[in-house]
């Protein structure tokens, strides 16, 4: 059992506030939008959102509608998508056990892994996901480079693939950004919620 499953939650935690808030991103330079209505109790959280992308190039128009839980220590517990193309609509599901592991849910049945014992899952395309180990860590406290490995849903194929975030403070206020699609910078507002994500979405 990892040690941030299962420290104790310090008083600033237990007295955060909750609040619930509705926020919605526009893709940069692409037609996509996504919405997200998050509800922040201390650390935990719940988020119902969807991505709405029409055809661009090579990619294909989809819509993803999700639904994401974390524990009261902001580790995923549950990512349930609903993705719409073309072709058919496809349900994924991403747990977190007991025993650290992930089961990935599709109509083909169930994989076990462990992704590099992530904590984290990232969904390709949202800047909602990046809240989750920035406000976690306190990346944007951190004195240099953070890697974060998480399970990552590639959008709109669907694939579900271990991959390692880097997340670096940088001297502007932003946190520079490497991930399995693009380097960047994300600016956050005082949440940790990205406000600006650079070459892929700002808030609107």
């Amino acid at each position: 059992m990892s040690p941030s499953d299962t420290a104790a939650q310090d008083p600033a935690q237990e007295s955060a506030p909750e609040y619930k808030t509705l926020i919605t991103w526009r893709g940069e330079g692409t037609d996509r939008l996504e919405q997200v209505r998050v509800h922040v109790s201390g650390e935990r959280i719940k988020a119902y959102g969807r991505i709405i992308a029409a055809a661009d190039g090579e990619q294909e128009a989809f819509s993803a509608s999700y639904e994401l839980v974390t524990n009261d220590l902001g580790v995923t517990k549950r990512l349930s998508v609903h993705l719409v193309r073309e072709s058919g609509e496809t349900q994924i599901g991403i747990l977190r056990d007991g025993e650290h592991n992930w089961l990935i849910q599709t109509s083909e049945g169930t994989i076990r892994e462990d992704f590099s014992e992530a904590q984290d899952v990232d969904l390709a395309l949202s800047p909602l996901f990046n809240a989750l180990p920035i406000r976690r860590r306190r990346i944007a406290e951190a004195a240099g480079a953070v890697e974060v490995p998480v399970a990552y849903l590639y959008l709109p194929s669907s694939r579900v693939e271990a991959a390692t975030l880097t997340y670096t403070p940088n001297s502007s206020g932003g946190i520079d950004v490497v991930s399995p699609v693009a380097n960047s910078t994300i600016t956050i507002d005082d949440n940790g919620f990205v406000v600006d994500y650079t070459d892929l979405a700002h808030r609107v």
